[in-house]
């Protein structure tokens, strides 16, 4: 028998997924005016820019409990 997803790797998936659409939209926003990330050199934008959703996916699978286990 399949031991049970954790509950922190759902919640860490779905705050993965929250994150990325939420900076999906933010750059889509900010596409015409890239003042937010303009004093960035342009190759680090990515890298930054990638640690919004790794951060709300490290705070949400740190916040939620873990699964109990029999």
């Amino acid at each position: 028998m399949a031991a049970p997803v954790e509950k922190k790797v759902t919640v860490g998936t779905i705050g993965a997924y929250l994150g990325s659409v939420g900076l999906l939209a933010i750059l889509t926003t900010i596409q015409g005016d890239a003042g937010l990330i303009d004093p960035l050199p342009d190759p680090t934008e990515p890298f930054v820019l990638a640690l919004i959703p790794t951060a709300i996916t490290f705070v949400s699978g740190w916040a939620a409990k873990h699964t109990p286990r029999a």
